[in-house]
């Protein structure tokens, strides 16, 4: 790879240019020079209201957590984080927080869009969206399907993983002609390339018997006093995980990710005109800090990551009138994630998702450090639009329509 190719790809990795590139097709949108999209920022204080509410409704105490997995292996009176835990608790701490990490990992990667149909049932009580994946995941996980060591079904071990079969998928989340899982087969293909990465970055994941959970002993060995920058593990998930995505964009024979194009974009050189998300890599990044303390690491600087490119935050705001669609077929037709239009409405999202936490913060007297975005996120936007969505339609479904493959949103 060439200089300039590595130095491209380092930036589009960085989650400052994630930020940067996003504000740029806002204020493209201020101007009125979106192609699909107006913005109206007289309504961002109603945003900023409801989810000022959301959040004071579900911490009352103001002590709020941060966005991710390990919440939603907690649903239905039943926590399962714990019983995983439980189970782990004769292990040292870096052996539990290998077996964590390995689920939190192979849980994330399974997180896609499910669709309005899925669902997964666990005693007579169905999950649905996230929280069906993460408790089917969970199912998966603890029934031993990554494990390639007899006698601990909790792991995820790539030589496992590269074995994986969509039927096997499929059985495990209960999917069948009446109960269809959007992007089966591009879940089932994820999967078994996150395999194939663990074998390929030894350095992050072992050598001997590579499995996701290997990565808290490379963050331990690099930490400075016990604490490791949330940056520095989104980086070492986008290096070690990049190859992971199918389809994308690619520098240098670098897979890109979670990285499309945009005429709004700016940028120069090989950066130009693409704009980057890694929605799943820096959702992965929050999740992982509950394994990561339990290896005895603080996860510091989450303020430097951005929020998630993802239908519930961006539906907060085509919902709540802030993003405005130019077009009817905006909302009435599906879209690929590469289009344009969507591209658009994920910057947008993530632009107008730093404007509501710097409300937020103002309004409750707290600083960046103070309430990250991991905490306006979790408080929080993502429930705010999970609840107006509710209101507006009777599926829950969010205004924008994606053909999703399993692997984005």
């Amino acid at each position: 790879m060439t200089t300039d190719a590595r130095e491209a790809v380092a930036i589009l990795r960085d989650p400052a240019t994630v930020r940067g590139r996003c504000h740029a097709i806002l204020a493209a949108g201020e101007a009125g020079h979106l192609q699909h999209f107006t913005v109206d920022v007289g309504r961002l204080p109603g945003v900023v209201e409801r989810v000022l509410a959301v959040t004071a409704r579900r911490y009352p105490s103001g002590d709020i957590v941060e966005h991710g997995r390990r919440l939603h292996f907690a649903v239905g009176g039943r926590d399962r984080w714990l019983e995983t835990e439980a189970a782990l608790a004769g292990r040292e701490p870096l052996a539990r927080a290998r077996a964590l990490i390995d689920l939190v990992v192979t849980s994330v990667l399974l997180d896609a869009g499910a669709g309005d149909s899925w669902g997964f049932v666990e005693d007579g009580v169905r999950f649905a969206r996230s929280e069906g994946l993460a408790v089917g995941s969970w199912h998966m996980f603890a029934g031993g399907a990554f494990s390639a060591t007899s006698g601990d079904p909790w792991r995820a071990d790539a030589e496992a993983l590269v074995r994986l079969d969509q039927s096997s998928v499929a059985r495990f989340f209960q999917v069948s002609a009446t109960n269809p899982l959007v992007g089966l087969g591009g879940r089932t293909e994820l999967l078994r390339s996150l395999g194939v990465a663990l074998r390929q970055a030894p350095e992050f994941f072992g050598r001997s018997a590579p499995r996701p959970g290997n990565l808290v002993d490379h963050l331990v060995a690099n930490a400075t006093d016990g604490a490791v920058a949330a940056k520095d593990v989104l980086d070492v998930i986008l290096r070690g995980l990049g190859s992971i995505w199918p389809g994308r964009i690619a520098l240098g024979g670098v897979n890109l990710g979670d990285v499309w194009q945009h005429p709004a974009a700016g940028g120069e050189g090989l950066t130009g005109g693409l704009v980057p998300f890694h929605k799943l890599s820096q959702w992965l990044t929050y999740s992982l800090c509950a394994p990561l303390r339990a290896a005895g690491l603080r996860v510091v600087g989450l303020e430097a990551l951005t929020g998630l490119a993802e239908y519930r935050n961006g539906g907060l705001f085509v919902d709540a009138g802030v993003i405005v669609p130019r077009r009817a077929e905006i909302t009435t037709l599906a879209h690929r994630p590469g289009d344009t239009v969507i591209v658009e409405w994920r910057a947008l999202t993530v632009a107008l998702l730093d404007r509501v936490a710097d409300s937020m913060r103002a309004a409750l007297g707290r600083s960046a450090a103070e309430l990250p975005l991991a905490q306006v996120l979790e408080g929080g936007s993502w429930a705010a639009g999970r609840e107006i969505a509710a209101e507006r339609r009777p599926s829950g479904a969010p205004p924008i329509t994606i053909e999703s493959d399993g692997t984005v949103f």
